[in-house]
């Protein structure tokens, strides 16, 4: 996996565990993509008005998660209050969304595709910022 061989290829120290980097990056980049692909359903709709909350939801979270994979990729100069409350914010944007899109789980699979990723997400930030605090 690309993104574990470069966190482990960093030369210096790392004061986290460099596979809990490695999953929280991985699942913020993916959750990243998934957002992004439910706003991008949504919007293909029928009932659009029903989901703009939604789509907002996706979009924001999405942003969120790819700063936070590439907060998470730099340690030169680490910072631990900013990757603290960058892992806050990406923790409680996929709740957020991951919410949001249960509500319309049962009607459109690429919500419950989206919630499901969002709760994964927010569980593995939620274990670094655990290791970090």
């Amino acid at each position: 996996m690309p993104v574990r061989e470069m966190i482990d290829a960093y030369p210096a120290e790392i004061n986290l565990d460099r596979g809990m980097i490695a999953d929280a990056v991985q699942a913020t980049i993916e959750c990243a993509q998934t957002c992004t692909a439910c706003a991008d359903a949504c919007l293909s709709e029928d009932q659009l008005e029903q989901l703009r909350k939604c789509i907002r939801s996706d979009l924001d979270c999405a942003d969120i998660c790819g700063t936070t994979a590439r907060v998470l990729s730099r340690h030169t100069g680490y910072d631990a209050n900013i990757t603290r409350a960058q892992l806050q914010a990406c923790i409680q944007a996929c709740h957020s969304c991951g919410e949001e899109c249960e509500a319309h789980a049962g009607k459109h699979e690429h919500c419950r595709i989206c919630a499901q990723t969002c709760r994964r997400c927010a569980e593995v930030c939620q274990s670094l910022l655990e290791q970090i605090s």
